[in-house]
């Protein structure tokens, strides 16, 4: 765990500069709109430890698989959303010395991200080995307003001396991605152009033909006043560049504004590319920084008037969950149906950038309450969109007439992940993106999604569910074998709880959307049924209706609690805290052999079902379940302490739920795992509004109905939340003595508090009494 950041309610500061844990900053300070992003690498020349990383949503690369022992069905590469053309660079020299953080004395040094305002910016003095002292601030944005944009503002103040500054501001191609398979650079430029003016760049991937033009142009000022020297060109292979010269007095300040756009062939024809890249620069620079920035921070504090989480009496708390919201927002904006959400999002390249199913369980329920529908609904047509390739996916491992398998990886539909126990067994990603369309309908009622989209996806999905499964005459059911859950610490095991779960309730689900169709769009259930075959060799709704009544979900004679999954109450079952704290974590330190043998969790398995299913359960089978298998869970995923956050809070387990809550709200912030040095866990900053909205603020939907069961955590004296649901926006305060609800919209919402049925008018603020929690004490 590293504690290096301050607390501050709005701001991530760095209050000097260790290099040390440079490349956790880097990933902290990561800046990005939804179409791309930049990590926090510094502009000017950087000689110590960094990782650089420029990335644009959807472009990609399909890296080859590297395996030891190649297996049917395996993909052939995995996908990458890949580094792309450094924009950020500008080579600084003061009198000839070029400007370099590893090689000069630093005095002074503050790396701050405004979360607020979405800007990142640094201040620094240092001596150069010359003993010349410059102090420079340096400032930069991702518009999410002109959202092809990012702008640079540059300024260098001479301290102890009078002398030339040379800037050049470049563009360069020529970069790597650190975790290429074979040390293969993907980019190839297909065409460049530098003048005076502006300096451009086009790269094109290999092999998958995803071009991608990098435009740039500057301003120079002195003291403010507008300067125009003399600019030598730089123009040789995938690097381009001006070079210009300005002489400053002592305490005279020279600031570069550097305005970049970069146009990918997603958005524009690859025709129109250079010159809607290069018109792009042009109307930023003419906008000018002043204005651009004005412009986005005013989008940006819309965001938050939506958005935000308020905690007063606990400022590391607050910096930590808005610090998560921020990154949820830069990541993802709903605009564009091909893009999704990687584990990383713009922040690094480990997982590729590419989709998994933590988009549906986890990052869907944030968008739901916090963005327009439509965000939403965006993320279930991109997984229709890949229906297509699911089916073909099924069929590489022997699965037909329909049955879809949706990867667990991906960036186009097709599997790209290479570990067996994950491509071929954790197939319970198909149950999350099943229960991301209820989710989805349940707060939303949007019919037309579920008869133009949503059904089709389901039917698929059942097909391969109804598929799966086989008829065990020894043990009078339907089994599920060889899969692994969402605890990757077992592998090829048979009747995962979660699993089984989640294939009869997605079965069930499916007849439900059935009906619901041919009651209220019967002709284009037809349609549907045609283009699908649907009851073609078999009376498939039969079939399913069979498979949920007799699929084996084992209780546990002693204990009473839900087997995780054959032979697991055969473990030695032990409590996470009798490893010893130098063997954590324990992947790090055990032998895979050791861990699957263990009884360990690495996330919530059992209780992730009993999470997403809680409404069929009472809240003693609740607390059962929690007791025995909270205790086992090392907590070794990000996406662990949030679920067990939210039931500890529903069991009444107030001290708990709160430790769980600033873990996974501070995860990267603090470091907790030893891994933001690769880029932040974005999927799982979702969790940690999970934590807090249906955690501590209690918030369900069930059978269309919004329902709420606050309690606030001992430590804070306050709290508020919004929701966007079914067109209303509420404002949920909570503090020590009562629940505030204000409709900030103009439309009557009908909710549950507490149990009771209210109804809060347009513009108007219901207040009742806190109500305590329910009582539980954990073994």
């Amino acid at each position: 765990m590293k504690d290096y950041i301050q607390h501050h309610e709005w701001r991530i500061i760095e209050p000097k500069f260790d290099p040390s844990v440079n490349r956790i900053s880097e990933s902290l300070f990561s800046i990005g709109n939804g179409k791309f992003g930049q990590r926090a690498n510094f502009e000017e020349d950087y000689s110590g430890d960094s990782l650089r990383g420029s990335y644009v949503a959807g472009v990609y690369y399909p890296d080859p698989t590297r395996v030891g022992w190649w297996k049917n069905g395996y993909p052939d590469y995995f996908a990458k959303v890949i580094n792309s053309t450094n924009w950020i660079g500008i080579r600084v020299a003061v009198d000839g010395e070029n400007l370099d953080l590893a090689r000069c004395q630093l005095e002074s040094f503050e790396r701050v991200l405004d979360m607020q305002d979405g800007v990142l910016s640094r201040r620094f003095i240092a001596q150069l080995p010359s003993g010349k002292r410059i102090q420079v601030e340096a400032t930069r944005f991702t518009s999410i307003v002109d959202t092809d944009n990012g702008a640079i503002r540059y300024a260098v103040t001479p301290l102890n001396f009078e002398g030339e500054i040379r800037f050049t501001p470049y563009l360069d191609l020529d970069v790597v991605n650190a975790d290429s398979n074979y040390d293969e650079k993907f980019w190839l430029e297909t065409a460049r152009h530098a003048d005076p003016q502006v300096a451009y760049l086009c790269g094109e991937t290999k092999k998958t033909g995803f071009r991608l033009g990098v435009a740039a142009r500057f301003n120079l000022t002195l003291d403010g006043e507008s300067k125009t020297p003399a600019a030598t060109v730089h123009d040789r292979d995938c690097f381009v560049g001006q070079e210009v010269a300005i002489q400053a007095k002592q305490g005279q300040t020279a600031t570069l504004y550097k305005y970049a756009a970069l146009i990918s062939c997603l958005n524009v024809a690859e025709g129109q590319i250079d010159a809607a890249a290069c018109d792009s620069a042009a109307a930023a620079q003419a906008k000018g920084f002043d204005r651009m920035l004005a412009e986005h921070t005013a989008a940006w504090h819309a965001k938050w008037q939506q958005a935000d989480i308020r905690i007063e009496g606990d400022v590391a708390a607050q910096q930590g969950i808005r610090f998560n919201i921020f990154h949820m927002n830069q990541t993802y904006t709903g605009e564009d149906a091909r893009l999704n959400i990687g584990p990383k999002g713009f922040t690094g390249e480990k997982y590729g950038g590419v989709t998994y199913w933590d988009t549906e369980a986890y990052c869907l329920p944030f968008y739901l309450k916090t963005a327009d529908p439509q965000v939403a609904r965006q993320l279930l047509i991109y997984r229709h969109n890949h229906l297509e390739n699911a089916i073909k996916n099924a069929e590489k491992l022997g699965f037909s007439d329909g049955a879809a398998l949706y990867p667990m990886v991906t960036i186009n539909g097709e599997e790209c992940h290479n570990e067996w126990e994950i491509t071929f067994e954790e197939i319970h990603r198909n149950g999350a993106i099943a229960f991301a369309i209820y989710n989805y309908l349940n707060h939303t009622g949007d019919a037309d999604y579920l008869a133009d989209y949503g059904l089709e996806v389901l039917i698929g999905i059942s097909r391969f569910w109804r598929q799966r499964v086989q008829w065990s005459e020894r043990r009078g059911g339907y089994v599920m074998l060889g899969v692994t859950g969402p605890n990757e610490y077992s592998n090829n095991v048979n009747n995962n709880w979660y699993t089984n779960k989640i294939a009869q309730w997605t079965l069930a689900y499916t007849a439900e959307a059935l009906a619901k169709v041919e009651a209220e769009a019967p002709e284009k259930l037809a349609a549907l049924l045609e283009k699908v075959k649907f009851n073609g060799k078999e009376d498939e709704l039969a079939i399913w209706a069979q498979i949920r009544e007799h699929i084996l979900l084992p209780v546990d004679d002693q204990t009473g609690v839900f087997v995780q999954y054959d032979g697991f109450m055969d473990k030695e079952l032990k409590p996470m805290s009798e490893i010893p704290a130098a063997e954590y974590p324990i992947h790090q330190h055990w032998s895979w052999d050791r861990i699957l043998r263990s009884c360990y969790i690495k996330q919530a398995d059992v209780l992730q079902g009993v999470y997403l299913f809680e409404e069929e359960f009472d809240l003693d089978t609740i607390r059962r379940n929690y007791d025995f298998y909270e205790p086992m869970t090392v907590h070794e995923s990000s996406l662990s302490p949030c679920i067990h956050a939210i039931l500890a809070a529903k069991l009444g387990y107030e001290d708990r739920a709160y430790k769980f809550y600033l873990r996974t709200s501070r995860l990267d912030l603090d470091d907790y795992n030893n891994d933001t040095e690769d880029g932040l866990h974005i999927t799982s900053m979702a969790g940690t509004w999970m934590a807090v909205v249906e955690g501590f603020g209690g918030a369900r939907v069930h059978d269309g109905v919004l329902s709420l069961r606050p309690f606030i955590p001992d430590q804070w004296r306050s709290y508020a939340f919004k929701i966007t649901f079914k067109g209303a926006l509420l404002n949920v305060v909570v503090n020590q003595e009562d629940v505030q609800i204000e409709n900030q919209s103009d439309t009557a919402i009908e909710l549950q508090l507490f149990d009771r049925s209210c109804r809060v008018e347009p513009r108007a603020t219901l207040v009742h009494p806190v109500e305590a929690p329910a009582l539980g004490q954990a073994s």
